[in-house]
């Protein structure tokens, strides 16, 4: 597995980035390649992205989420990826959006790619283009407050 680890600050109240960051289906509009993102209920999303020229899809779940805190997430099918963006509130309605995610390479291109730092850099964009469309904004296109709670995990006597 590879990972990730970019942040930036975004001049809008926590609560704005949050609630943008719950609105899946507006992803395409600030994530490079991703064509779709359709939320099939509170906890499943199906993903269609393009990347190296190469359509994939997968479908993600939503392990934990905290309003104004985090987002966790990792993929069912699919492209094998999992992450958490975190919020913090700065000061003057300044908010850090920090994202950290896990992801499998897969086939030669995938593997150079990802050699020669180019998620990396597609990450560092998305955040950069988020910040631009809330920020121009100014407020949330909707927002999502419920909570989603990390599953129990099954014993090892309840898991034989």
């Amino acid at each position: 597995m590879a990972s990730i680890h970019k942040s930036v600050e975004v001049k809008v109240p926590i609560k704005t980035a949050y609630n943008q960051r719950t609105q899946f289906e507006q992803f395409p509009a600030f994530m490079e390649g991703v064509e779709s993102v359709e939320q099939l209920d509170d906890k499943r999303l199906a993903w269609k992205a393009k990347i190296g020229g190469k359509t994939i899809e997968w479908t993600a779940e939503i392990t934990e989420q905290l309003p104004d805190q985090r987002i966790a997430w990792r993929s069912t099918s699919g492209a094998r990826n999992d992450g958490v963006v975190r919020f913090e509130k700065r000061q003057n309605d300044l908010t850090l959006v920090d994202l950290a995610i896990e992801y499998q390479p897969e086939g030669g291109a995938e593997k150079t790619g990802d050699a020669l730092g180019v998620v990396g850099r597609r990450i560092a964009g998305d955040l950069n283009r988020f910040k631009s469309f809330i920020e121009k904004r100014g407020a949330e296109t909707g927002a999502w407050r419920g909570e989603i709670g990390p599953e129990p995990e099954q014993s090892q006597s309840a898991a034989r």
